[in-house]
This record gives structure tokens, C-alpha cells and sequence, in this order.
């Protein structure tokens, strides 16, 4: 039996297999509203034969979008959106679906990557004023405007209200986005964060705004929803946020019902120095596995089944998730299943498609 196809859950979630699709970003949606391209790419990749397709971030409020066309879940009408979206995918495909709740921060107001993918004024065409826990910019981009205490909590109350209306469309996981240098990344890091309050300074005022942002929705849902937190478990500079704290903030996620830790790296900041290699990013999950026992999601140059089915089968992780690799390949987890001699169910209309000595591992 193969440890990369074998049956695991994320908090009351049941999954087939070991294999996750992470969020990623498609900046293809109208004022925050899904679009033909979603409806379209989320059903492949939910026929993929991965257990958990997690919807890319979704802003919970306009300004906390990366780009003028990211998705969002801010209103009601975006929420009925993205649930005619699953109830759509869900009468051909039986993965699970999850969703990324987000806020960009500083990182906010940019073009999109295709056209360079850089910051936009608030008086350019498509920008907007951008916030942070200070007003520190990213490398060269326009300085953000230092958040008040009373947008603090405006911010953890529409992730609140974002996660309620995940709820509403149907999702079965909901991860709060911590990672890449977005808001809550940037009050977590020292390197972004110099405030002066109890939003600011030692670990525990940093951490502050995820874990109340994250009991708040735990609070919020309905406890059969999982409730994971992506983090950057470090910053790769010098000084800034790194493996000891993301251990001690998993340990506080823990005690507060979360049910898994999504882990990537960097981000924050443009002097970061990343050692990009294949499974480079695996250690960091580890760490914190081996040291919480928390669920724990690695990713990051991931691209063979031999190579995924290495890190659950060794411990290192729980869970892998293949981003740009399915991207690529948008059946990885068939070919998975064919290389490692592991039975897979695949949708009907495809069962054809088997090279004759697989055909007895696919099913419909």
C-alpha cells in the first residue's frame, strides 16, 4: 500500500489520498466574482484525482486584494457565486474543496503578473491605497499606511465574515492565509511589523492578530469545517521570522482547534535568500510536525510521486500539495497512481484514456 494513496483527514474532513492542490492565484475574476475561467479550472483540477482542491486567495475585503482582478468572498453575491461554482463541480468530481481567505496588506494594489506585476499608485488606473502594521513598503513598492487599532478589528471581523460565507457556499476547509508576506504574515514579522502597541514588539503582541483572527473563525463555523492556517514558517533573512516561532505559534493554533498547518517560506521581504532546491521547503514542515504533532502540509518543488511518496512515507509530513506541477500536469495524481501501482477512481467519460497495463488501477 502506498503511503501517498492512503486514507487520511483533516479534522472531521475525510481524504482519499495524501495529495492537495494548493491556492493558487488566477487573477481572472470580475470586482472580486468568479468568472468562466474558475468555473472551468477548478473542475479540472477537482478531476485531477487529488483528495483537497483549495481555491485560490480570496480577498476578504477590496482592498485586501493582490491585484484588480483577484477573487473575493466580501459580499453575498461572491459567496452564491462560488457556490453555484461547487454545487457545479460537485456532480462530476468527488474531491473536497477548500477555500483561502486573504488580505494582501502591503503586497496589495499591484498589476497583474503577466504585465509585470507591478505596485500601483492609488491615483494609477486599477490602484488603490495599501495598509500594513506599518508603513514600511515591500522592496520598491508604495509605503502602506500604518493600520489603526480600530481597523485591526474591522480586518478580523471581515475575515470572520468571509469565513461565514465560505460556510454558506459550501467549502469543507478554510485556510487563513498567513504566509508569503501578506497582512497577516506582515504583523507576524519583525521585519514588517515596528509597531509600538499590542500589535507590535515581542512574539506574543505580533502574533496577536492570528490568533485572535483565527479563534474568531474556528468560533465562527461550524466545527465538521476544517480550519487550517498557511504560514511562512521563515522569512530567510537575517532577523526576521523563523522555525522557533512558527513551532511556538502551531502550538497555539493547536490548543485553539486548529486542524492543520500549511507550510511554505519567504515572501515578506525582497532581501530574502532562498535555497531553492527540490523538497527545500520539507524540512520546515518537519520541524514543526516533529515538534507540535499538528497536521502539517508541505509543498515546494515537489514534482515526482517517488519524491512525494519519500516525504509521507519517512514522516516528514502529512500531506503534500503539487502547485505549478499540476498546473503542468493537471492528471499528476493518475500518473502517481500508474508509477506507484496504486488504484485511483477517475471520472467515467476518462476511463478510456488508461494505457492498457494501467487499466486495472483505474475506476470510475
Amino acid at each position: 500500500m502506498s503511503f501517498l494513496f492512503s486514507p487520511a483527514a483533516l479534522g472531521q474532513i475525510s481524504l482519499k489520498n495524501r495529495i492537495i492542490v494548493p491556492p493558487m492565484c488566477q487573477y481572472s475574476a470580475i470586482d472580486g466574482m468568479p468568472t468562466a475561467w474558475h468555473h472551468s479550472h477548478y473542475m479540472n483540477l477537482a478531476l485531477s484525482g487529488a483528495s483537497l482542491v483549495i481555491v485560490e486567495a480570496s480577498a476578504v475585503t477590496p482592498a485586501g486584494r493582490i491585484t484588480y482582478k483577484d477573487l473575493g468572498i466580501w459580499n453575498d453575491e461572491q459567496a452564491t457565486a462560488l457556490k453555484n461554482m461547487l454545487a457545479d463541480i460537485r456532480q462530476f468530481a468527488d474531491a473536497r474543496l477548500g477555500i483561502q481567505i486573504a488580505h494582501a496588506g502591503r503586497k496589495a494594489s499591484t498589476d497583474l503578473p503577466w504585465l509585470g506585476g507591478q505596485s500601483l499608485s492609488k491615483q494609477e488606473q486599477n490602484g488603490w491605497e495599501t495598509v500594513s502594521a506599518s508603513n514600511l513598503p515591500f522592496g520598491h513598492s508604495h509605503p502602506p499606511r500604518e493600520l489603526s487599532k480600530q481597523e485591526i478589528h474591522d480586518i478580523q471581523q471581515q475575515f470572520v465574515d468571509a469565513a461565514k460565507r465560505a460556510e454558506y457556499a459550501g467549502f469543507d476547509v478554510i485556510e487563513i492565509h498567513a504566509a508569503h508576506g501578506y497582512l497577516l504574515h506582515q504583523f507576524l514579522s519583525p521585519i514588517a511589523n515596528q509597531r509600538q502597541d499590542e500589535y507590535g514588539g515581542n512574539f506574543k503582541n505580533r502574533s496577536r492578530l492570528l490568533i485572535d483572527v483565527f479563534r474568531a473563525v474556528r468560533d465562527a463555523v461550524n466545527p465538521n469545517i476544517a480550519v487550517g492556517v498557511r504560514i511562512s514558517a521563515t522569512d530567510w533573512v537575517s532577523g526576521g521570522w523563523g522555525v522557533p516561532e512558527s513551532i511556538e505559534l502551531t502550538e497555539q493554533l493547536k490548543e485553539l482547534g486548529c486542524d492543520y498547518i500549511h507550510v511554505s517560506s519567504g515572501g515578506l521581504s525582497s532581501e530574502q535568500q532562498i535555497p531553492i532546491s527540490p523538497n527545500y521547503q520539507v524540512p520546515l514542515a518537519q520541524a514543526i510536525h516533529e515538534h507540535t504533532m499538528m497536521p502539517v502540509i508541505a509543498v515546494g518543488l515537489i514534482t515526482e510521486p517517488n519524491q512525494a511518496e519519500a516525504i509521507i512515507a519517512t514522516g516528514q509530513a502529512d500531506f503534500v500539495s503539487i502547485g505549478r506541477g499540476i498546473l503542468f500536469n493537471p492528471r499528476w495524481p493518475w500518473h502517481a497512481a500508474a508509477q506507484l501501482g496504486q488504484n485511483i477512481s477517475v471520472a467515467p467519460q476518462y476511463l478510456r484514456s488508461a494505457p492498457y497495463q494501467y487499466k486495472k488501477l483505474f475506476s470510475a
